[in-house]
C-alpha cells in the first residue's frame, strides 16, 4: 500500500485568526484523532496534493517534531468558491485498534453479460469497512468475469474475512443492463418470430 510522507507542525495557537494566518502562508491546519491524544498540526498544502486528488486509497506518514505518525484520511473540507483543500482530518492507525475506512472497489476481468452486448453499470466505487490496521489494503478486487445480462453483484457478494463490510448487503455494487442496441435487436427478433 502506497504512503506520503508528510512533514507538518504542532500548532500551538487556535481560533480562526491563527488559522487564517496559518492558511495564508499556503498551509493546511489538521487533526490527528484515534491515538492517545488529539494532535492539532499544519503542513504545505503542497503535500497534500497526492494524498488528497487521488482515486487511491494510500496511507499518510506524518512527521511532527519528529515522531511520526501514520494515519489515513478521515474527512477533507474545500473551500466552496476555490475548491482549495482548507482542513484536514487524519486518523491515526493503532495497532489492535479497529477502525472504520473507506475503500475503492476494482472491477476485474472482462464480464459474460458485456461480451454478450450489455453494459456494465458501476454503482458503488467503494466500500465502508471496518478492520484492523494490518488488513487495510489498497482495494477490494471483485471479479466479474461471470457477471450475466441482467445480473448484479450485491456487498453481500464481497468475500473479504478481515473486512467487516458495512455497507447494507443487498445494495448493488455492479450491473450489467441490457443497452438499447441489444433491446431493439431482439424485439425485431420477437416480431420476427411472430410473423412466423
Amino acid at each position: 500500500m502506497k504512503t506520503i510522507t508528510i512533514k507538518g507542525q504542532l500548532r500551538t495557537e487556535s481560533g480562526k485568526s491563527a488559522t487564517r494566518q496559518i492558511r495564508s502562508q499556503e498551509n493546511v491546519p489538521g487533526v490527528i484523532y484515534g491515538g492517545e491524544k488529539e494532535i492539532n498540526f499544519h503542513a504545505s498544502a503542497k503535500d497534500f496534493k497526492a494524498l488528497v486528488y487521488t482515486s487511491e486509497f494510500q496511507k499518510a506518514e506524518v512527521e511532527i517534531d519528529g515522531k511520526k505518525y501514520t494515519t489515513i484520511i478521515k474527512d477533507l473540507q474545500f473551500d466552496r468558491v476555490t475548491d482549495k483543500l482548507i482542513h484536514i482530518d487524519l486518523l491515526e492507525l493503532v495497532e489492535g485498534k479497529k477502525l472504520i475506512a473507506t475503500i475503492p472497489v476494482k472491477m476485474e476481468g472482462n464480464a459474460e453479460g458485456v461480451k454478450a452486448g450489455g453494459k456494465l453499470v458501476t454503482k458503488l466505487k467503494s466500500l465502508k469497512v471496518k478492520c484492523y490496521p494490518k488488513d487495510l489494503k489498497e482495494f477490494i478486487s471483485l471479479d466479474i468475469t461471470n457477471l450475466a445480462l441482467n445480473e448484479n453483484i450485491r456487498v453481500e457478494d464481497v468475500n473479504e474475512p478481515d473486512l467487516e463490510i458495512m455497507n447494507s448487503k443487498r445494495i448493488p455494487i455492479a450491473s450489467i443492463v441490457m443497452t438499447r442496441q441489444l433491446r431493439q435487436e431482439e424485439a425485431a427478433a420477437d416480431k420476427e418470430a411472430k410473423k412466423k
